[in-house]
């Protein structure tokens, strides 16, 4: 078969139908089952106020959780925004450059999810620069930040350092689930089981000056974020 070939890291993936199956029929298989999850769901939102505050005052949030959380996500953001040239906005994900990566961009795009592309490790510094760009484009950010890989539960600087060169408002997320399903993943992800209640709970948004020690703010992320994995390992109980 001939035909163009999505590439990961200069080794052709397949041809046109491995590219079809894996990148057009498997994310789209997989939205439509977590859509209709999500539709059996009882979702309730908790300290929702400020959040709305800022995106009413044209403000960019970033929602940070951990990667545990992740399935659920496109329930702690409603919103649907504007660029100043008219242009839709609303939330983008980082997503690694690899052929799983393509995979879950594809699929966050039935979400209306934009994908931001790019990697942690050698390549961080490239991941940062997109991100820092599409908040300034006028994106809010969903932040997995203990992703892709790890440690878990572990806070990296990412999230920080946007904050920092952008002005976007970091949001602790966490999403609780009454009955879910633990995967045997790395991060022990979560999925809701149908018909289960589901809180979102938000935390208390903040900014990263633009000068001094990060390591404060990063440690304080990571204690809230830690408190709401308590408090929804309760709400399950």
């Amino acid at each position: 078969m001939s035909g163009v070939q999505i590439v990961e890291r200069g080794r052709p993936v397949g041809g046109p139908l491995s590219v079809w199956l894996n990148f057009r029929l498997v994310p789209f298989v997989a939205a439509a089952l977590v859509k209709t999850l999500a539709y059996t769901l009882r979702v309730a939102r908790e300290g929702f106020e400020p959040v709305e505050d800022l995106v009413a005052a044209d403000r960019r949030v970033i929602l940070s959780f951990y990667h545990r959380r992740l399935v659920m996500m496109p329930q702690a953001y409603p919103f649907r925004r504007s660029a100043p040239d008219g242009e839709p906005r609303g939330v983008a994900i980082l997503s690694s450059d690899s052929k799983d990566g393509e995979r879950s961009a594809a699929t966050w795009q039935w979400f209306g999810i934009h994908a931001v592309r790019g990697t942690a490790g050698d390549r961080g510094a490239q991941a940062l620069v997109r991100m820092i760009r599409a908040v300034k484009d006028g994106w809010d950010l969903g932040i997995t930040v203990d992703g892709p890989r790890g440690p878990r539960q572990e806070v990296k600087g990412g999230v920080l350092a946007v904050s920092r060169k952008t002005g976007a408002w970091i949001v602790p997320v966490c999403v609780a689930y009454q009955s879910a399903w633990q995967l045997g993943t790395w991060d022990a992800m979560l999925v809701p089981k149908p018909f289960s209640r589901v809180k979102v709970r938000y935390g208390t948004p903040y900014q990263v000056p633009p000068q001094g020690d990060e390591e404060p703010f990063r440690a304080a992320l990571a204690e809230e974020l830690d408190a709401m994995e308590a408090w929804a390992q309760k709400y399950i109980e």
